[in-house]
């Protein structure tokens, strides 16, 4: 019975120590981070090593690509409006690539506004980001559209547009520009409807939809980077 206890000692002790230096890990990480919950400061902390387990077992890291097709519907004519309830009218983005992301406040994947921030940062005078909080996977983004507002500028300091709460899935109710998006009979050439929060669409300056990226295709990637050349 002794050596047994002795082993089962050693192990409590080994999970106590883990267990205190994960919560000093995560600790760190949202030093800055302002009325997060404890599943959001876990899923911040530990997304680097989420990214990774993705990308090695390349979970959700398609791409789809044509650049060559001209949509039977124009992208253009699509309206949204903006979650602080001003309208935004695509036409007037034209000129410049946009990269439109369904999104969630409660998602593995929820790190990566940080490198959208970035990605909106460096190609300024040439990309639009919109952001279309969803709650259309797993309730992922339960919030109103004032916490999604205050949760996306207090924690990751987001400034570019942030569309009301959407459906962005094939089902009644489907925001309009998620319809095109995931229409051949609209973009010409794509079905592929988001699979997770934070799949992203790239449309270039003429309003094609060039590229479906899956969700763990990361913003400041090779593979989007190299899409913005």
């Amino acid at each position: 019975m002794k050596p047994t206890f002795t082993k089962l000692k050693k192990v409590f002790i080994v999970v106590v120590m883990i267990t205190i230096a994960f919560g000093g890990y995560v600790f760190i990480v949202n030093r800055n981070s302002v009325n997060m919950t404890g599943r959001q400061k876990v899923l911040k902390a530990v997304y680097p090593m989420f990214a990774w387990l993705n990308k090695v077992s390349h979970k959700n890291t398609n791409i789809l690509s044509n650049n060559k097709i001209m949509p039977p519907v124009s992208f253009y004519s699509l309206k949204a409006v903006l979650n602080d309830g001003a309208a935004l009218d695509l036409a007037s983005l034209k000129g410049k690539k946009i990269l439109l992301v369904n999104t969630a406040s409660n998602c593995g994947y929820t790190a990566q506004y940080d490198q959208l921030q970035k990605l909106y940062n460096q190609y300024a005078n040439e990309l639009v980001v919109i952001a279309f909080p969803a709650n259309d996977f797993k309730e992922q983004e339960k919030g109103t559209d004032s916490d999604i507002a205050q949760f996306c500028k207090l924690n990751y300091g987001i400034s570019f547009p942030l569309i009301q709460k959407s459906t962005v899935i094939k089902k009644p109710g489907q925001h309009p520009v998620f319809q095109w998006l995931t229409d051949p009979a609209k973009n010409g050439w794509n079905s592929q409807a988001p699979t997770w929060n934070f799949s992203k669409y790239l449309v270039n300056e003429d309003g094609m939809l060039t590229h479906y990226f899956g969700p763990a295709i990361e913003p400041m990637s090779e593979e989007i980077l190299k899409a913005m050349r």
